[in-house]
């Protein structure tokens, strides 16, 4: 349970700091790698089992591809094109992609001796994964055989020379390069992509997926290089290397001019294969006759270059960590269905009585797949609408919409084409809409819609009813299982029409620049965040109790760090819960003495927004799909809402913020330094995880 902050005395002014000045600012970038740092201990953390800890590696990977897809070729982009412009920190373009490399080294560095010390901690359990020039005789043969029936059918060399020009090298591919002697001594230099739709960890046991039998693996570019004769007959072979190449994956979408947004961002990811190189990790050892061949092709210097000493792509641990070994693993669990929901009553009569909140994955996500099955298939049910970012493969939840468009519901949705790196899967969804006569909207102009809103309007007698899902996540029932998020159901009237009046904005040419209760960015967002929190600074500089817990994903937004300097000024109890990225600087006397930072990186991932301000006693919370970054304030469609019920504000209050605010095991508490030391406990102080805490309490 939260204490209540103590009545503070007036405090005197204090000197005044500069809340420009950039040494009060933490680096953005440097801050995401901060929180990859911290995924990286979970993969050291002996303390988790081996194969989570595998995970953590495989999720540091693609964490680090999507890092230089977006953030570093941002950088570039900015060198490029001669920007001098610092951020709030004070630090240039050129400066901050050289603190990248140093601390991205250092990662690299201490990734691949975690994973050294996993593949020899899995060795006991019959879990073998071994370079190919150790196999055994036996081993060998089944490599080649995997080889011939699978692996080489799917292989195309490319050879370079005079007549044939340098090969596309593809995004995140893996490849090898070649260097052979043609029977009239010539070295010529061929190019293979390593398939990456096969099995990176190529199994040489048949029962592989079993629990009986050791399991020994070998790298598929390892086994390709043993057989590349088989490739260049006549010739020699004279040294393979590989190389994995990351480009630039932002899109350039000439919204304004654009007179079709789908076929606009369709292109947009056709050219994002063309993307500058930003990333070329190769070998230790890598010959430099053979790296400038590279170099020179991919039009690079030894800035974007990178030597690795280990496999050079570690997402591909994903084979390794998908093994079925439960032993191996966190102890599966099934989420709870609310009692409310468990009985004969449908949804709506449920919702009628009382709002409902879930909280994801300790709640079930199936209620909210099931409140749109019903709304699809009941009579009195009028219409729904929906704005979708992410919805995965295979999804119910657009199954349901799709129901409800046959049974002669009117169904609008909002799907957001430009969901980075989900566009592909948002356009098939999109065009699956349309063919069945949905009303499909693709977003706005100049502005990402990443609400989380399903509006349900239904006739009950003589009235028309609204019901609402709001939530802090994604309509994605795989995630569901593994982010933490919140959701609530209820039939609000107030927040019914604002629900309405965004529909409108969203599918139309509404200009409503005022909401009810729904805090919707960028119409009020900021606004109203702004003086939430100034009311904190009011009420302390009254003498009376102030206090903010802010639970984000993100804090960059230097207006909302200004003010959050100044709250500490005034007395205002601090607490930020942030998962990933943190620009404020706390600890700093004086001025953020008051402010705690807290990042927990555990089992699921933290994805929940949940805004707290004490208001002298009368607590009130918010919650919604917005962090506290520019982006999502200034250019994104963003929902935030209320909750009205006491109790729900009550339960989040002392049992979900007091209880990640008490984490000791797996909670990181930032210094004034930027750096994240566990929080640990003294003494006889007991092990709190707060997510182990929240799941052993589903069944209560």
């Amino acid at each position: 349970m939260l204490t209540a902050p103590r009545r503070r005395p007036r405090r005197t002014a204090a000197p005044a700091l500069n809340l420009h000045d950039p040494k009060l600012y933490l680096n953005r970038e440097l801050s995401m790698l901060a929180f990859q740092r911290r995924v990286l201990e979970e993969a050291l953390d002996e303390s988790n089992p081996l194969l989570e800890r595998v995970k953590f590696l495989s999720i540091l990977g693609s964490n680090l591809n999507e890092f230089f897809m977006v953030r570093v070729a941002g950088l570039f982009g900015q060198l490029e094109s001669g920007v001098l412009e610092t951020g709030p920190d004070g630090l240039t373009p050129a400066q901050q992609i050289e603190a990248i490399r140093l601390e991205y080294e250092q990662i690299m560095l201490d990734a691949h001796d975690c994973l050294k010390s996993l593949l020899a901690a899995l060795e006991p359990f019959g879990i073998r994964t071994v370079e190919y020039r150790n196999l055994t005789v036996e081993e060998r043969a089944a490599a080649r055989q995997y080889f011939e029936d699978t692996i080489y059918p799917v292989l195309t060399p490319l050879a370079f020379d005079p007549g044939r020009p340098f090969p596309h090298i593809s995004n995140l591919s893996l490849n090898l390069s070649v260097l052979i002697r043609d029977p009239e001594g010539n070295e010529r230099f061929a190019r293979i992509k390593v398939p990456d739709k096969l099995p990176q960890l190529i199994p040489l046991r048949k029962n592989f997926r079993g629990r009986s039998g050791p399991l020994t693996f070998v790298w598929i570019e390892q086994v390709i290089e043993a057989h590349l004769d088989a490739l260049f007959p006549g010739m020699r072979i004279l040294e393979a290397h590989p190389f994995h190449v990351t480009r630039d994956a932002e899109m350039e979408i000439q919204e304004l001019e654009s007179e079709d947004l789908l076929e606009e961002v369709e292109e947009g990811v056709r050219q994002r294969r063309f993307g500058a190189v930003v990333r070329l990790k190769v070998p230790t050892g890598m010959p430099e006759s053979i790296l400038n061949i590279l170099k020179t092709n991919l039009e690079i210097d030894d800035t974007e270059v990178f030597h690795v000493n280990g496999p050079l792509a570690l997402n591909r641990l994903r084979d390794l960590a998908s093994l079925d070994r439960p032993e191996l693993k966190d102890p599966p669990f099934s989420p709870r269905v609310p009692r409310a929901l468990r009985g004969e009553d449908d949804v709506f009569t449920v919702i009628r009585r009382n709002d409902i909140l879930l909280h994801h994955p300790f709640d079930s996500f199936q209620p909210v797949v099931d409140f749109l099955r019903t709304a699809a298939r009941d009579p009195h049910v009028l219409a729904i609408k929906m704005t979708l970012y992410r919805v995965g493969p295979k999804s119910p939840v657009v199954q349901a919409l799709l129901d409800a468009n046959r049974n002669g519901k009117q169904v609008a949705v909002l799907v957001e084409l430009k969901a980075r790196f989900d566009e592909e899967s948002n356009i098939e969804w999109a065009r699956a809409l349309e063919a069945e006569g949905v009303h499909v909207v693709y977003g706005l102009v100049g502005l990402k819609v990443h609400s989380k809103v399903a509006l349900v309007v239904r006739q009950e007698g003589g009235a028309v009813r609204r019901y609402l899902h709001l939530g802090t996540g994604n309509y994605n029932a795989v995630t569901a299982g593994m982010y933490t998020d919140l959701g609530l159901f209820t039939c609000d009237e107030e927040l019914g029409a604002d629900a309405t009046d965004l529909f409108n904005y969203l599918t139309g040419y509404s200009a409503k620049n005022d909401y009810r209760r729904l805090l919707v960015a960028p119409v009020n967002l900021r606004r109203a965040l702004e003086a939430l929190i100034q009311r904190e600074i009011d009420h302390a500089r009254a003498g009376r109790p102030a206090r903010l817990i802010l639970k984000t994903n993100a804090l960059v937004d230097g207006r909302i760090i200004r003010l959050l300097y100044q709250a500490s000024q005034a007395g205002v109890q601090v607490d930020l819960l942030v998962r990933g990225i943190c620009c404020l600087r706390p600890g700093v006397p004086g001025l953020s003495d008051r402010i705690r930072v807290v990042s927990i990186v555990g089992r699921f991932l933290e994805h929940t927004r949940i805004y707290y301000f004490h208001n002298n006693g009368e607590d009130e919370i918010y919650l919604g799909s917005a962090d506290l970054m520019p982006r999502n304030i200034n250019r994104r469609v963003e929902t935030i809402f209320p909750l009205r019920r006491a109790a729900m504000v009550k339960h989040l209050r002392d049992r979900v913020l007091a209880v990640y605010l008490n984490d000791n095991v797996k909670a990181r508490v930032m210094n004034e330094a930027g750096e994240y030391p566990r929080a640990g406990r003294s003494g006889r102080e007991q092990a709190l995880n707060a997510q182990e805490t929240l799941l052993a309490r589903r069944h209560r």
